[in-house]
């Protein structure tokens, strides 16, 4: 990401006219909403194009090279684009963790501390990083106590079956799967409350009047399938099966490890005087200042953009 910093500034929106708008997302529960929208045939691919990455760090290099215009991302991921140079702002909050990123450990691997000199998988550079401090603080050990390999999600399962790890820091639905091979779950994000959240990130010139109404059908289209989920998760959970890799039960139970805010709540994080991601993007920048993730704090400024959500929400059971 230290490139990003060099890349041009764009004109004004010149470059998206006549265009969707393009967002990168990769495999995670929380993200599925968008892909169960363009399935079911409510996204206008003439409005919005998604691109399936396999993770994260493709998505947020996908953005650095121009490929599209927005990606669904955790928080602390994009504070650390904005401090590479590219212009996000977060038009949507898809999630909060609460138990979906966890630690998982071989069968013989009791507690936190057996770690210790132990070979840990983590995937580098994002939400990974931020997962593993908590874990070190929890178990009471350094980075020097462990052998950390960095790998994608894409890479985990194989790793795992390779058996190149002893433990791995994980997320649905690669979680899941890894569960089903006998992996034992020591540690999640249930206590990290309001540490891992994913957001759709928009570059500033995606915001722009040519691109408003792509941003607005996309979020509509989420919140869509939130509401078709809500209503008959079985169905909804059924039509994401092949999408995730999931059989049916473990898609509904991967979801109980989220929370996910439908449009009033999406306005208590996003608007008004003291919106409450921005309290939490504060602390988590500072968070990462101190462990060497961030070389400064984030100004914040312009972070949060909630002038596409919804605004008659009265009727919304989310």
């Amino acid at each position: 990401m230290g490139g990003l910093s060099l890349l041009p500034v764009l004109p004004a929106c010149d470059w998206l006219l006549d265009k969707p708008i393009a967002v990168a997302a990769h495999a995670w529960v929380g993200y599925e909403s968008m892909f169960l929208a363009r399935d079911e045939g409510w996204l206008d691919l003439r409005q919005v194009r998604l691109l399936e990455t396999r993770s994260a760090s493709a998505s947020l290099q996908a953005l650095a090279q121009g490929q599209v215009q927005g990606a669904a991302l955790t928080l602390d991921e994009v504070l650390r684009a904005r401090s590479g140079g590219l212009p996000l702002s977060v038009v949507l909050v898809f999630d909060v963790s609460a138990g979906a990123d966890m630690l998982l450990a071989r069968a013989g691997i009791k507690k936190l501390s057996d770690i210790k000199g132990r070979r840990l998988g983590y995937e580098q550079g994002t939400t990974g990083e931020l997962m593993l401090l908590e874990v070190m603080r929890a178990a009471g050990l350094s980075r020097q106590d462990i052998t950390l390999v960095p790998l994608a999600i894409d890479q985990q399962r194989a790793a795992w079956s390779r058996q190149e790890i002893d433990a791995v820091i994980s997320y649905e639905p690669v979680a899941s799967q890894l569960l089903a091979q006998d992996a034992t779950r020591l540690f999640d994000s249930r206590k990290t409350p309001n540490t891992i959240v994913d957001v759709l990130a928009l570059r500033r010139d995606a915001l722009e009047p040519c691109c408003q109404a792509a941003v607005r059908h996309l979020i509509e289209g989420h919140f869509r399938a939130l509401e078709h989920l809500a209503g008959n998760p079985r169905d909804a959970a059924y039509r994401m099966t092949r999408h995730l890799g999931l059989p049916l039960h473990q898609v509904l139970s991967a979801f109980k490890g989220l929370v996910q805010p439908g449009v009033a709540n999406n306005h208590r994080l996003l608007a008004g005087a003291t919106p409450e991601l921005l309290a939490s993007a504060r602390q988590i920048s500072g968070v990462m200042v101190r462990n060497h993730l961030l070389k400064q704090e984030d100004s914040l400024n312009l972070l949060l953009c909630p002038d596409f959500l919804p605004t008659d929400f009265s009727a919304n059971r989310l």
